[in-house]
C-alpha cells in the first residue's frame, strides 16, 4: 500500500513517499525537479497547465494565472476564469491533482492515500478547505498536519538517540509558523505555536519589487509607473524572486527593468533588500518571542535546537538575526523538502496503526516489509504518539443581557492540547423563541479577544426551541477541536436531553458542492 506526504506550498509544493528502505524521498515531477510551483494557468476552459509553465506563462497571460492561492484557502474568494467560477478549494485541487498524477507516473503505482500539510497557524476553516480540496482532486486525505510537526517529524528521524525540546522558525513563500516541540522517547509533542499566514517570502519578494519600479521611477521619470502594466509587473515579481535566491550566496546582484520603451539597469545589494525587508523579520521575531513566552509559562526555557524550516530561511538575515536575539546557533533543516519528507513519514506510520488497529495484521507487515523496517522499528512506529494544540480560539457569539451587546464566549483556547472540548449552557433571549442562530466565531488575533470584530466568522447553524417556552431557556452547546484541527459543534436541548446535531458547515463549501466540484473538474485536462 503506497501513501504519500504532500507540501501544499503557497508558492511551492511536493510530494514525497517512503523508499524500500524506510527512507522519506521527495519524488520529481515530470519536469525533473523535486518542488512544483504552486501556480495554476488556465490555457482554456477545459485546460489547465500547473507547475513551471504556468509561472512562466505569468508573464505573458497574467489575466488567466492563480498564484498565492493558499492565502485563500478558507474564504469564499471565487475567481473567473475563461467564463466560469474557481474557488480557492479548486484551485488547490489543480495543484494536489499535478502532484499525485506526477507521482503515479514515476512509481507506477496510484497516488490517492495521502496527507497534506498546512502552516501550524491555519484555523478550522483553512484546514477543513485543504481537505476539500484534496477530495476534489479524488485524493483520500488521511489527515491534515501542522507543517511544523511535519518537519519535527524529519528531525525526530534523523536525530533518534536524543531527546530535547526544538523550536521550529517555518518562513514559507507565504505563510509563518514558529512551534515549540518536545521530542520524548519516539513521542512529539506540541506545547504551543503562534504564526501569521500572510506573512512569507512572496513579501519579501513584493518589497523588492516596489523598490525596483521606485528606482526605475527615479532613472526614467517620464516612462510612467512600471506597476501599471501587468505583464511588466509579472516580469518584475519574476525577476525580485530570482534577485532574492542570488543574494542567498551573492552580495549583489543586478535586475534590467523595460517599460514605455525605456531600460533601466539596477544593482540590488544585498544590504539593500535586508534594509528594505527588515520590519517583514521583525514580525517573525516578534512572533517567535511570543511563542516562546508562552512556552516559557507551561515550563519550557532550554532548547535543544532551532531549525529552520521552510524555503525563506534561506535567506542569510534569517539565521544571523535569530542567532542574535535567542542566542541559539540554528540548523537549516532540508527546508525545501523537510515537510513532504515528514508527512509521508506520518502517512506511512498512521497507516501501519490503523492496519494493525483494525486487525489488518498481515497488510501492516507486508507494507513494513515494502519498506524494509526491522521488527524494531516496527514497534517504534505503533508506539509512537502525536499530542498537538489548537492554533487559536473558538466560541460564539451570546449576547449580554446587562448591555445588550454581542460578544464572543470562547470553549476552546488557543494552544489547548487537542483534541480539545468543552460544554457550556447557553440561555434564549426572548419568549417564544423557536430557533437560536449559533454563530461559531474563531480567534482572528494574537490575543483572544470577547470582542466580535477581533473575530472571524467561520460557521453558523441554528437550534429548534420547543414552542412555548419563556426566555432563559437553556440549550447546551459542545465544541469538540479533533487531533487534526477540525472543529465540530454539536447542542443538546435541555428539558428533554434530545441531542441535536447543528449543521455547521466550517468554510464555503458543504459536502454537496465538494462532489459537484469534483464532477464539474473532471471535464479539465490537467498537466
Amino acid at each position: 500500500m503506497a501513501v504519500y506526504g504532500i507540501d501544499l506550498g503557497t508558492t511551492y509544493s511536493c510530494i514525497a513517499s517512503i523508499d524500500d528502505v524506510g527512507r522519506p524521498t521527495v519524488l520529481r515531477n515530470l519536469e525533473g525537479t523535486d518542488t512544483t510551483p504552486s501556480v495554476v494557468y488556465f490555457e482554456s476552459g477545459d485546460n489547465v497547465i500547473v507547475g513551471a509553465t504556468a509561472k512562466d506563462t505569468a508573464v505573458l497571460d497574467p489575466d488567466n494565472v492563480v498564484s498565492l492561492i493558499k492565502r485563500d484557502m478558507g474564504r469564499e474568494v471565487p475567481r473567473e476564469i475563461h467564463g466560469f467560477n474557481y474557488n480557492p478549494e479548486e484551485l488547490s485541487a489543480f495543484i494536489l491533482l499535478k502532484l499525485a498524477t506526477d507521482a503515479q507516473t514515476v512509481t507506477g503505482e496510484v497516488a490517492r492515500d495521502v496527507v497534506v500539510t498546512v502552516p501550524a497557524y491555519f484555523g478550522a476553516a483553512e484546514r477543513d478547505a485543504t481537505r476539500k480540496a484534496g477530495r476534489i482532486a479524488g485524493l483520500n486525505v488521511i489527515d491534515v498536519i501542522s507543517e511544523p510537526i511535519a518537519a519535527a517529524i524529519t528531525y525526530g528521524v534523523l536525530n533518534p538517540e536524543s531527546d530535547r525540546t526544538i523550536l521550529v522558525y517555518d518562513l514559507g513563500g507565504g505563510t509563518f509558523d514558529t512551534t515549540v516541540i518536545a521530542l520524548r522517547g519516539g513521542h512529539i509533542e506540541v506545547i504551543c505555536t503562534d504564526g501569521d499566514h500572510e506573512l512569507g517570502g512572496a513579501d519579501w519578494d513584493a518589497r523588492l519589487v516596489e523598490h525596483l519600479a521606485e528606482q526605475f521611477r527615479a532613472e526614467h521619470p517620464d516612462a510612467g509607473d512600471p506597476l501599471d502594466d501587468k505583464l511588466t509587473e509579472q516580469q518584475l515579481r519574476r525577476d525580485a524572486e530570482e534577485a532574492k535566491k542570488a543574494l542567498t550566496s551573492r552580495t549583489q546582484h543586478t535586475v534590467r527593468v523595460m517599460h514605455g520603451g525605456r531600460v533601466a539597469t539596477l544593482e540590488v545589494t544585498r544590504d539593500v533588500f535586508e534594509e528594505i525587508t527588515k520590519d517583514l523579520l521583525d514580525r517573525t521575531v516578534e512572533i517567535t518571542g511570543r511563542t516562546m513566552e508562552v512556552a516559557r509559562s507551561k515550563g519550557v526555557t532550554d532548547y535543544g535546537d532551532l531549525v529552520l524550516v521552510g524555503g525563506s530561511t534561506k535567506m542569510p538575515a534569517v539565521a544571523a538575526r535569530l542567532e542574535a536575539e535567542l542566542g541559539i546557533t540554528p540548523r537549516l533543516q532540508d527546508p525545501d523538502l523537510a515537510v513532504a519528507k515528514g508527512a509521508a513519514l506520518y502517512a506511512f506510520e498512521e497507516t501501519f496503526r490503523r492496519l494493525l488497529a483494525d486487525g489488518a495484521r498481515e497488510e501492516a507487515e507486508e507494507m513494513a516489509s515494502r519498506a524494509g523496517l526491522s521488527a524494531e522499528q516496527q514497534r517504534q512506529i505503533a508506539a509512537r504518539r502525536i499530542k498537538t494544540v489548537a492554533s487559536r480560539g473558538f466560541g460564539i457569539v451570546v449576547l449580554n443581557r446587562d448591555t445588550q451587546a454581542e460578544e464572543v464566549i470562547h470553549l476552546v483556547h488557543a494552544n489547548d492540547e487537542l483534541p480539545a472540548g468543552r460544554s457550556s449552557d447557553f440561555f434564549t433571549v426572548h419568549d417564544d423563541q423557536t430557533t437560536a442562530d449559533v454563530r461559531v466565531m474563531e480567534q482572528a488575533g494574537a490575543v483572544e479577544s470577547p470582542e466580535p470584530s477581533d473575530n472571524n466568522e467561520i460557521a453558523t447553524g441554528s437550534v429548534r426551541i420547543p414552542s412555548g417556552k419563556k426566555a432563559g431557556w437553556p440549550i447546551s452547546v459542545t465544541f469538540a477541536l479533533d487531533a487534526s484541527g477540525l472543529l465540530h459543534v454539536t447542542a443538546e436541548e435541555k428539558e428533554t436531553g434530545e441531542r441535536l446535531d447543528l449543521e455547521v458547515e466550517v468554510g464555503g463549501m458543504t459536502e454537496d458542492d465538494v462532489e459537484a466540484s469534483r464532477a464539474a473538474l473532471s471535464r479539465v485536462q490537467v498537466s
